[in-house]
C-alpha cells in the first residue's frame, strides 16, 4: 500500500526531470574537462540522445536505472502499487530504447549507454575513464589511414620509381 496520497504522489512524480539530471551532469562535466565537445539533445536524431559528439559520430545516452528497467541492478525494483501500469511503461521505454539504437546504428552513429548505477562514487572513475578510452578508440578507428600490407604493397605500382632504359642494374 502506498503511504502517500495520490495527489502527493502525482506531485512527486511530476517533479522528476528528464533533462539535465545529476548523472547526466556528471558525464558532461567529465567530458568537457577532458577536452571533448558535444551538443545536447539533438532533435533530428532518433531518440534525442542526451549527448551528441559529431566529431566522433557518437551518441551517449545516460539512462536512469528505474525508468529504463536496468536488468540485474539493485536500483531497479518494480513498484508494489499499480504494477501493471509500471510494467507496461518500463517495457515500452526498453523497446523504444532498442529501436532508437538500431536506427542510430543504421545512420552510422556509435551509441554508448551509461547507466545511473555506473556513476555511483565507487564505480564513477572507472566508468568515465572507460568512456574516454572508448571515445578515443572510436576516433582512431574512424580517422586512421589504412596502409596496405606487405602482400598488397608488392602488387602496387610505385609512381616515384620509373624504369630507366639502357641500365639493367638500375631496373632491379
Amino acid at each position: 500500500m502506498d503511504t502517500v496520497s495520490q495527489a502527493q504522489r502525482h506531485k512527486n512524480m511530476a517533479a522528476i526531470r528528464s533533462k539535465n539530471t545529476k548523472p547526466e551532469m556528471i558525464v558532461r562535466r567529465f567530458l568537457f574537462s577532458r577536452g571533448f565537445r558535444y551538443r545536447l539533445y539533438h532533435k533530428r536524431l532518433p531518440g534525442h540522445p542526451d549527448i551528441v559528439m559529431r566529431k566522433y559520430r557518437t551518441c551517449i545516452f545516460v539512462n536512469g536505472c528505474f525508468w529504463h528497467g536496468h536488468e540485474g541492478c539493485s536500483a531497479f525494483r518494480m513498484p508494489k502499487t499499480n504494477t501493471e501500469f509500471w510494467e507496461k511503461k518500463i517495457t515500452r521505454n526498453q523497446c523504444r530504447d532498442k529501436q532508437d539504437l538500431v536506427a542510430l546504428a543504421a545512420l552510422g552513429w556509435h551509441c554508448i549507454t551509461i547507466w545511473e548505477c555506473q556513476l555511483k562514487p565507487q564505480t564513477r572513475l572507472s566508468t568515465l575513464t572507460s568512456l574516454e578510452y572508448t571515445l578515443n578508440a572510436i576516433y582512431l578507428r574512424d580517422h586512421s589511414v589504412a596502409y596496405p600490407t606487405l602482400e598488397e604493397e608488392s602488387t602496387l605500382e610505385r609512381a616515384a620509381e620509373q624504369e630507366t632504359k639502357g641500365y639493367p642494374e638500375q631496373n632491379k
